[in-house]
């Protein structure tokens, strides 16, 4: 504790950093370990205290007493005494009910009877419990494997599960010293560790929970070291078509699966091997919207999985989580940039998915070189006279699009164009109509969601051949896109406030580039508008992972 540290422990589980600090970055990247970022304007950073949070920290292997003793070692006041014992109390819940399996069947045992009474009288609990056993354990069935896990974190309790995994249909997958592609592979050191940190060996203490790595980061690669140690049948889940066959690339390139172990599930193509590439989308598909009933999710039963791949995790539907609570038995492995999920759903994936096993912060795989360095700047655009009266008269959700659509960032875009000539630059946004106008002024290939697959992955490879220099996408240009080339992102227009995709975007450069290994990373928003508010909040996660934003007043930079 000293007055020349740069934390403040409030006692309503807010901590303030102060960023013109010479240990601000010292204490941001210990803080990210188990507070979550909540606000980040200039000078004073906000982070909040969370269950999630501290139980993803403690299941990493954090203690209270080294949580502890960070806050107090980077505070300039006392930590309040209600904070102290808070986090001993949050910290120590995890582990205080363990599931085990012994002759078959789920047992739930408590560290005293006491806690076993207070928690098996629950009325959501009551349901779960087949029988009382002894004075701190009772018997559960193995259908409601996932379900007590999922009550029990919501009610502040949660599970260390401990009762194993089905081994599944044998596969044997190893990984390829020499790519087909005739490169060298191997695994980078972070990667064996998180493949490592998420197996355990094999025991119960592995085969569930969630790597988090940045972009360009290697995740599929973390995934097949996965699978290489399970060794069986596995059932791939991610966000669309194009990620699924850089999966299906990926796979036969550097392991010894054939292009015949593989097959894609998705709107297209219904086929299952050993190995099945599904789609979320095809998951929630429903013939009709009024009906509780998802015929697509039948492909968990189709084949016996030993492991199932949660690819970008953080945007697994929410009805997805019923059939994840079915599948405890099986070992989930989650993969992710970011666990923020902006429908709140965080409990779901650390109960049902399971607790964050490995985190590389960002800034880390860039000082090694694994990562461009990126560069990020806002550019505020005025709005036009003419589109000012409607802004005004509006409500916000239009605000929203008349700040985002403003026809004056074409003028910013074509500087950007000039001064990255050499490069090769993507354009992202939200609105199909703004990006169509764009398209046709700068005679510029788009992709949407009506592009056919088959024309997507011409224009990804004229992309990465350096066949076209300029490339706009909508959103489906946000998640596993493999553009390693790409260098300059220029985002137009976004969804709201969304953490998530602005560590998406930012991502779609981040692959290491020869020469400097720079990349560039521009947000064009609307100056003083609801816009600008909202890029505020976007920029909160890559804030906490040390990227800074220079600001840049367009009307006023004459030499931009």
């Amino acid at each position: 504790m000293s007055n020349s540290n740069p934390l403040i422990v409030q006692s309503d589980r807010t901590i303030f950093l102060e960023v013109d600090n010479p240990l601000y970055e010292a204490a941001r990247n210990e803080l990210s370990k188990f507070a979550e970022l909540e606000k980040s304007p200039e000078h004073i950073h906000t982070y909040r205290l969370t269950p999630v949070s501290i139980w993803n920290a403690t299941a990493s292997g954090e203690s209270s007493g080294q949580i502890l003793e960070i806050l107090e070692k980077y505070s300039k006041f006392s930590v309040p005494e209600n904070i102290k014992h808070e986090i001993k109390e949050i910290a120590d819940r995890y582990g205080r009910i363990i599931l085990t399996k012994s002759d078959g069947k789920l047992n739930l045992s408590f560290d005293s009877a006491n806690l076993a009474i207070q928690i098996s009288r629950h009325p959501k609990v009551v349901p779960l419990l087949i029988e009382q056993v002894s004075d701190v354990s009772f018997l559960i069935e193995d259908k409601f494997r996932g379900e007590v896990k999922r009550v029990l974190t919501n009610i502040g309790f949660p599970v260390k599960d401990l009762a194993g995994y089905i081994k599944g249909a044998e596969l044997k997958i190893g990984l390829r010293d020499i790519c087909l592609s005739g490169e060298e592979f191997s695994l980078r050191n972070y990667q064996k560790d998180a493949a490592e940190n998420f197996y355990r060996g094999g025991g119960p203490e592995g085969g569930s929970g969630v790597v988090v790595l940045p972009c360009g980061g290697g995740k599929t690669i973390v995934g097949m070291a996965a699978m290489s140690k399970v060794k069986s049948q596995t059932l791939i889940l991610s966000a669309n078509i194009t990620a699924l066959r850089q999966w299906k690339s990926e796979l036969v390139d550097k392991t010894n699966l054939t292009p015949e172990d593989i097959a894609e599930y998705s709107g297209q193509i219904k086929e299952i091997a050993p190995v099945t590439l599904c789609t979320y989308q095809i998951l929630t598909y429903r013939p009709d919207k009024s009906e509780d009933f998802f015929p697509h999710f039948n492909i968990f039963h189709k084949k016996n999985w030993g492991l199932i791949i949660y690819d970008e995790v953080h945007l697994l539907p929410a009805p997805v989580f019923r059939i994840t609570s079915d599948l405890q038995a099986r070992r989930r492995l989650g993969l992710t940039a970011t666990l923020v999920r902006e429908d709140g759903k965080e409990k779901e994936v650390f109960s049902l998915v399971g607790p964050k096993r490995y985190d590389m912060p960002w800034k880390e795989l860039e000082a090694q070189s694994w990562l461009a360095k990126a560069e990020c700047t806002e550019i505020r655009v005025e709005l036009p006279s003419s589109e000012r009266l409607d802004y005004a008269i509006e409500g916000d959700r239009i605000k929203f699009r008349i700040a985002s659509e403003n026809p004056d960032k074409l003028v910013v875009i074509r500087e950007l164009l000039k001064k990255h000539k050499a490069d090769q630059i993507l354009i992202i946004g939200q609105y199909i109509s703004q990006l169509e106008r764009l398209a046709k002024e700068l005679k510029a290939p788009l992709i949407t969601g009506k592009t056919s697959q088959a024309n997507r992955d011409v224009l990804y490879k004229k992309f990465r051949g350096n066949k076209i220099k300029i490339l706009i996408v909508s959103k489906v240009g946000n998640f596993a896109v493999d553009l390693p080339d790409a260098n300059v992102a220029i985002q137009i227009s976004g969804t709201f406030g969304s953490r998530q995709e602005e560590a998406q975007r930012l991502g779609r450069i981040l692959r290491p580039k020869p020469g400097d290994n720079q990349a560039h990373f521009y947000t064009i928003v609307t100056h003083n508008s609801l816009e600008q508010d909202f890029a505020m909040k976007r920029q909160l996660f890559l804030t906490e992972q040390g990227y800074s934003y220079s600001i840049i007043n367009f009307a006023d930079n004459s030499k931009f």
